[in-house]
């Protein structure tokens, strides 16, 4: 097995940080054949419903050999489903479950050779750490290319060790920020681009750490430089026919208005899985291309959805709410399902904006078509719509709320510098 020292078993919690643990290859057969054991009891999103002990499952097809260390501690990793000890079955609140079970509804509504194909745009920011915190390592703006520097050997190796465990990327250029970069993801099937977007996190955090660099995917690590999004570009494709269901006629076709209804219709609740930190909305803000509108359109890089230029092949559509520091299993269970909803129910998306000033002060806005401007708000939201926690299930919705409401309290008792410097003369 290329000479292979151990293998790491890797799974997801409820906020969608990778966890694992290592075996050596020689139980890989039994582990494959009867999974393991582990204290589910002490992962978050796991413990506080199902007080017992769990079992990892490996997924054969995730196989890969990570691209660090050298030969004699040379490491492959395997992505697992988690179960429960008790029937052997799948435990509900595994994030892979959940996707695969929104995944078998599109399936059961469209056609069992429906595939969901996403393609996320993650940006994330390359910092050194200075006497004074955090800053750039460049100061490079949109496309700029140096050819030097630490900054372009970071992404270089990244590229390099994406290529090497199997994740082809469209592209990978700097960003509008400081320091700030994007890694555009090939199109592909919802579950295996949910895999590829946790390895690409560790590799890029790996990477950057052996430059003494921290990479962050925090959505707004700075006040006044854009904030780190993770675009979702996403379609239906119907493999035997083979056929874009979301092109007609080089043309959006009526399953896909309908799909961009649901969307819409749900955005609000999607927000809390899509953007569930309390960072998040300090992203979704005016004036940074962010969305703070529950819009459509072709051309407007603020609205909410984003419909690129495109062929018949890939015409797609793109949400731009979600940021990386989502699970991205959950995110795209809940944007299917959210489509899904769209489609069952012949949901108007309405009329495309085209040129709205919704920045305007004079500018009248209905209630309805603004997005939560907080974590809070984004839950409560979250705990009215059936179609999102449905697709959720009950487990991993009542834990994705309990460490958001959690987060939200703890958040609410702190006192900032900004509120300190403020208010003290008071």
């Amino acid at each position: 097995m290329e000479n292979v020292k151990f293998i790491r078993l890797q799974f997801v919690d409820i906020n969608g940080s990778i966890k694992s643990l290592a075996i050596s290859p020689n139980n890989l057969k039994s582990v494959i054949n009867e999974g393991i054991v582990f204290d589910g009891s002490s992962v978050e999103g796991y413990a506080r419903i199902h007080e017992s002990d769990m079992i990892l499952k490996p997924d054969i097809s995730t196989f890969n050999i990570l691209p660090w260390g050298n030969d004699s501690t040379k490491t492959a990793r395997l992505i697992c489903d988690v179960y429960d000890t008790k029937n052997r079955t799948p435990f509900q609140g595994d994030s892979r479950y959940v996707l695969k079970n929104s995944l078998s509804e599109m399936r059961e509504l469209l056609g069992k050779n429906t595939v969901f194909n996403t393609g996320p745009e993650i940006e994330y920011y390359l910092l050194k750490e200075t006497e004074n915190g955090y800053k750039a390592h460049d100061n490079g703006t949109y496309f700029d290319y140096s050819g030097y520097g630490v900054s372009e050997e970071i992404r270089k190796e990244c590229a390099l060790a994406m290529n090497h465990m199997g994740i082809n990327f469209e592209a990978e250029h700097h960003e509008v920020g400081k320091g700030q970069h994007e890694i555009d993801f090939e199109f592909g099937d919802a579950l295996i681009v949910a895999d590829q977007v946790i390895t690409c996190k560790l590799i890029i955090k790996m990477i950057a750490s052996t430059y003494n660099s921290l990479a962050t995917f925090m959505p707004k690590p700075f006040r006044r430089e854009g904030g780190n999004a993770m675009h979702v570009n996403q379609s239906i494709y119907d493999v035997k026919k083979g056929c874009n269901m979301f092109s007609e006629d080089g043309e959006l076709s009526e399953i896909a208005y309908y799909y961009i209804g649901g969307l819409l219709h749900h955005a609000k609740a999607l927000t809390a899985v899509t953007n569930p930190t309390i960072n998040s909305y300090k992203r979704l803000v005016p004036g940074y291309e962010a969305p703070v509108f529950i819009t459509w359109g072709r051309c407007d890089r603020s609205s909410l959805i984003r419909i690129p230029v495109a062929n018949e092949k890939n015409r797609r559509i793109e949400l731009r709410t979600p940021d990386a520091s989502c699970n991205p299993y959950l995110a795209f269970a809940a944007m299917l399902a959210a489509g899904l909803d769209g489609i069952k129910k012949k949901i108007d998306p309405g009329t495309e904006e085209k040129g709205i000033d919704y920045y305007n002060n004079d500018t009248k806005i209905d209630d309805n078509k603004k997005l939560p401007c907080d974590l809070n708000e984004a839950l409560r939201e979250l705990s009215k719509d059936d179609v999102i926690k449905n697709a959720l299930g009950e487990i991993a919705c009542k834990q994705l709320m309990s460490s958001g409401m959690f987060e939200w309290s703890e958040y609410s008792k702190e006192v900032s510098p900004w509120e300190f410097e403020r208010y003290i003369n008071i």
